[in-house]
């Protein structure tokens, strides 16, 4: 099936080749369709699956350019999605004149009424900014025609459902509704009960969110050792572009401060940041000069980086479909992923609930040893050192630098350079947190050799698949080692 199947018109068939769409996805192909014909449509679907096109090309196509009123309202969760969903429905909206605006909270409410007095048609926002301009009447929606629920079960998940109600209840009752959300709890069905007519149902199965281009590994290990056992293997392997996911906005702070401690270009990104800081570590991650995002999975919804060569799940998620939308970060536009997570022997039977949802079976992967971890530090540090002689006038320091090798042998001074470099010395604690609960039968862990080494500035772990990584650029920089220990403050 292709685009011209769906019932498009000619000039947004235009724009989905004009923004590089190939073929629909399995989202893309059962909703547009569902949608062109007016039916409400609850889908269940993931991030990474195509479904902002899937409900915005209706959309763009229903709407009428020339009606200064709202006629579609997107909500979502965060501030992240909804910026990455009004830039796609505006992307593929331009030629159309098709007009599309973003509110969400923690940014100048002043100028988001400004923006909306230019009439745009598409407004898409989080539920509580969108209150607050329905209360303000700045924002009127009783000439919505179109209205879609993005990532409801995460919506319902941080509390936001009674929000979300009010918001229904200020649209026209002939309304037309898309629900889409990764999983479908009660809550979540009982709000398609209420709001929508007749709902068709679209479910995109678990093979088609996970991918072939991902390799899948696990390792299993002690909660208090998964730190030391991630750098080791990032120093192994050298991942370009990676996101780290933690369980907690806590274990976030801690295990980003310990990356920076350990000289690792890293930041932490969570809700209770606030969005100017929010959007500097996003456009700090884009621009290569953060190379280790550690996010929560709330955090991480509407991060839409590409190049992400590697994700590591520092904690297993407890839901199984959290762990497909972790990794659909990486392995995407052809090129290939690895995906790591970390494991504690109790925990063991969520790993295989993931399998069995994932019809994936996950490889073993034996830690390096920390001669191993070393050895590829120096590898990274000796390419450090050209660079950095390459660049240095060395006339400016001809003296001192005598007058050093005058007093110690030339091999200790580099030596001590170096270890220097290495940063491995710097101790890190990590605030131990309860294994999730046993769901019943650990599985049998099996054991698995490990190889890494460099290829084209990536990684290759050798299992039973191969992976090629592409280089995304940007180089890890190592900082000064002092002692650095993370404590509870609870």
């Amino acid at each position: 099936m292709n685009f011209q199947d769906l019932g498009l018109s000619d000039s947004l068939l235009a724009a989905v080749a004009a923004n590089g769409y190939t073929e629909p996805t399995a989202i893309q192909a059962q909703t547009i369709p569902l949608t062109l014909n007016g039916d409400d449509v609850l889908g269940q679907a993931q991030t990474g699956t195509g479904k902002t096109a899937a409900f915005a090309l209706p959309i763009l196509q229903g709407i009428d350019v020339n009606d200064p009123n709202v006629q579609a309202l997107v909500i979502s969760p965060t501030r992240e999605l909804a910026i990455q969903t009004q830039r796609e429905i505006q992307k593929l909206g331009k030629a159309e004149g098709a007009r599309a605006q973003v509110v969400y909270g923690g940014s100048d409410i002043r100028k988001q009424i400004y923006d909306l007095k230019k009439k745009p048609q598409i407004i898409v926002g989080t539920p509580g900014r969108l209150l607050d301009h329905i209360q303000r009447r700045t924002l009127k929606l009783d000439h919505v025609r179109f209205l879609v629920l993005d990532e409801a079960d995460e919506m319902l998940n941080m509390g936001f459902l009674e929000d979300i109600e009010k918001i229904i209840k200020q649209t026209p009752s002939d309304r037309q509704t898309m629900l889409f959300s990764a999983t479908m709890p009660d809550p979540i069905k009982r709000v398609g009960v209420q709001f929508m007519t007749d709902p068709k149902q679209v479910k995109v199965k678990a093979k088609e969110l996970t991918t072939d281009l991902v390799d899948q590994y696990y390792v299993k290990v002690r909660d208090n050792e998964k730190f030391d056992t991630m750098t080791r293997l990032f120093d192994v392997n050298q991942p370009k572009v990676t996101i780290i996911f933690c369980r907690t906005k806590r274990r976030v702070d801690e295990v980003a401060k310990g990356l920076v401690a350990r000289g690792y270009q890293a930041a932490g990104l969570h809700g209770d940041l606030t969005q100017n800081r929010r959007t500097q570590i996003m456009n700090e991650f884009k621009r290569d000069q953060i190379n280790y995002l550690v996010a929560t999975d709330v955090a991480a919804r509407g991060i839409d980086v590409s190049g992400v060569t590697h994700v590591y799940n520092f904690d297993v998620p407890q839901d199984p479909e959290s762990y497909v939308h972790r990794i659909g970060r990486t392995g995407r536009a052809g090129h290939h992923g690895v995906s790591v997570t970390f494991v504690t022997p109790s925990e063991m039977s969520y790993l295989r609930g993931i399998e069995k949802l994932t019809k994936v079976r996950m490889l073993p992967l034996k830690p390096p040893t920390a001669d191993e971890a070393l050895a590829g530090q120096l590898q990274f540090a000796e390419a450090d050192v050209a660079k950095l002689v390459k660049k240095t006038d060395t006339s400016r320091f001809a003296d001192v630098a005598n007058d050093l090798l005058a007093q110690y042998d030339s091999v200790d001074i580099v030596a001590a350079f170096l270890n220097e470099l290495s940063g491995d010395q710097v101790q890190v604690h990590i605030t131990p947190e309860r294994p999730l609960k046993n769901r019943g039968g650990h599985g049998n862990g099996r054991r698995g050799n490990y190889r890494g080494n460099r290829r084209n500035g990536g990684s290759n772990y050798r299992g039973n698949r191969r992976t090629d990584h592409h280089d995304r650029g940007g180089d890890r920089k190592r900082s000064r080692k002092n002692n650095f220990v993370i404590k509870d403050k609870h």
